[in-house]
């Protein structure tokens, strides 16, 4: 297993009660480009992109972050592309770096799952042991006997809508300190272990009944792997990645894309940056649809821009505008977003976007109520991976932003300081 390296591994190893070196353990095994990226760009609002290229290299100038790439569009095109930093060693940072995009796949995974809802080979209401009988298996841990777990059968079944909203009961160790210890207890692996076995989480609730992020994705991807007949990766290139024109998402880095990887950094606690090699498991036994996709801002966008076009992009069609609208519905029913409260500091912070506000979840991402005063509207999707790779796109404003690079923490200050200024860059002139 890789480590990460320097004052940042050192501090999450010190905490026993969570076992943090072998969490960490288990996290980790979670031409290019000398000039920006050349890319036609559609009309967009006069002085825009002076401005966000403005935050991009204030961002890496003021060390918020060691490179960063931004970009916008609408339906119709890519109104702006510009980067700052080096993406690694005599690399520039472009709008075509490669990048560990982490929970980024999960909007892709749950996309997967809604063509084959489209196609009406399961439905939102699927329980995930019709599918999945294994998934029976899992219970609700509700305490401890000394160290043995105590558990209990889960009141309701989960369903492909629970596993899509993060309802499912299933909660990370990086932000449920009752996770981790099960974890820690049990010596089980962490999901991005990449085996079956690492999937097998207790539920922290019963189905139904909290927001909580977690490995839900995971076994989406495997109902839709169940289901499809194919694996995961597969069924992806065919009905997304192929359509889409995402020649550099995939869940391995290929020859054509080892070239423009960036490198990982870690803040330490003298403010700097350090070496990482967190990344996904190589060749696994499962590819989770929660963390194992390699991809890049343009071809992110790609998949962004395909919803702005209600289904379609360039002419090919991969979900009917009717599935469009019913997968970015709320699915949350009365149920709310939930701050996410840090479990380990060095991996992440605290995450409660736009505090005071009511975020729900649609069948593949975050969902604003309401609008964010000069920025997103009410309607608008997102979502993220622990690398800092970031994205929303606004329906009514037709417009999708994203902005990433590749540091822990995730969701640290500095950069969600710049992820704030440029949104209300983008929203500038909208």
């Amino acid at each position: 297993m890789k480590k990460f390296r320097g004052r940042a591994h050192d501090d999450l190893t010190r905490d026993p009660h969570l076992a943090r070196r072998d969490f960490l353990q288990q996290a980790a095994a979670i031409g290019a480009g000398a000039a920006l990226y050349s890319m036609p760009l559609v009309a967009s609002a006069e002085g825009s992109q002076p401005a966000l290229q403005n935050v991009l290299d204030d961002a890496v100038a003021t060390g918020k972050v060691p490179f960063v790439v931004g970009m916008t569009g609408k339906a119709s095109g890519v109104t702006f592309a510009g980067a700052a930093g080096d993406a690694a060693p005599g690399v520039k940072a472009a709008p075509d770096t490669v990048l560990r995009i982490f929970s980024m796949t999960k909007g892709v995974g749950s996309t997967a799952a809604m063509i084959l809802i489209e196609q009406g080979k399961m439905d939102f209401d699927t329980p995930v042991q019709d599918v999945l009988p294994e998934f029976a298996e899992i219970c609700v841990l509700e305490g401890w006997d000394g160290d043995t777990p105590k558990m209990r059968a889960p009141k309701v079944k989960a369903t492909a809508r629970h596993l899509a909203t993060h309802t499912s009961g299933l909660e990370y160790e990086f932000w449920r300190a009752e996770a981790a210890e099960y974890l820690a207890k049990t010596k089980r692996p962490s999901i991005v272990a990449g085996t079956k076995a690492a999937m097998f989480y207790p539920m922290m609730t019963d189905p139904g009944t909290r927001w909580g992020y977690g490995p839900s994705i995971d076994w989406l991807g495997l109902m839709a792997e169940k289901i499809s007949g194919q694996r995961i990766d597969a069924f992806l290139k065919q009905n997304l990645f192929e359509p889409l024109g995402m020649k550099d998402t995939d869940v391995e880095v290929r020859p054509h894309m080892q070239g423009r990887l960036a490198n990982v950094k870690v803040r330490g606690e003298n403010g700097k940056f350090g070496d990482s090699d967190l990344a996904p498991p190589s060749n696994p036994e499962v590819y989770g649809m929660g963390h194992a996709l390699y991809s890049t801002p343009q071809d992110y966008m790609r998949f962004l821009r395909m919803f702005l076009n209600k289904g379609a992009l360039d002419g090919n069609r991969v979900l009917k505008e009717n599935s469009v609208a019913r997968m970015l519905e709320n699915h949350m029913g009365p149920l709310k977003f939930e701050k996410m409260v840090t479990v380990a500091p060095p991996i992440t912070a605290d995450f409660d976007p736009f505090a005071g506000t009511t975020k729900t979840h649609s069948f593949g991402f975050m969902r604003n109520e309401s609008d964010i005063p000069g920025r997103r509207r009410a309607g608008s999707q997102s979502w993220a991976g622990v690398l800092n790779t970031h994205y929303w796109f606004d329906p009514t404003a037709d417009l999708a932003g994203i902005i990433t690079t590749q540091t822990l923490p995730f969701v640290e200050p500095p950069f969600m300081a710049a992820y704030e200024a440029f949104e209300k860059a983008a929203y500038g002139n909208v």
